[in-house]
């Protein structure tokens, strides 16, 4: 349970999922890159410095603070299909996947866009009492 309250690392497995080296974030962010090795290790994160960190990825604070990464399992298991029944093509197939977009910008996007799916649920949910 500790492991999903850890902001740092979230930030950690969302900066690696972009693709970016903690030397680039930092370099962003004009900060060290010892400084994000420690705000990595952080279990909690300033509100600024997260604001900051989130932009620089290209999500929203929020976004950090939701991600687990059985949610990013859960999208790429439900995005993947396969219509062969045989177990080999699906290897064969999923070893020469090469998506013509950007997988992790399309994973972001469709967790932000369930993020305010769920907002908007709760919004709906305090208006209705």
């Amino acid at each position: 349970m500790a492991e999903t309250l850890h902001i740092g690392r979230k930030i950690s497995k969302l900066r690696e999922l972009r693709g970016m080296k903690q030397e680039t974030l930092a370099t962003e962010l004009g900060i060290s890159q010892q400084a994000i090795s420690k705000i990595e290790q952080s279990a909690e994160v300033e509100e600024d410095a997260l604001a900051k960190i989130a932009h620089v990825l290209g999500i929203t604070p929020e976004a950090i603070k939701a991600f687990t990464e059985e949610a990013v399992f859960n999208i790429i298991s439900n995005t993947f299909h396969n219509t062969s029944s045989d177990s080999s093509t699906l290897i064969a197939s999923s070893m020469n996947y090469q998506p013509t977009f950007n997988t992790i910008e399309k994973i972001v996007d469709l967790y932000e866009r369930l993020l305010q799916s769920e907002r908007e649920k709760i919004e709906l949910l305090k208006n209705s009492k």
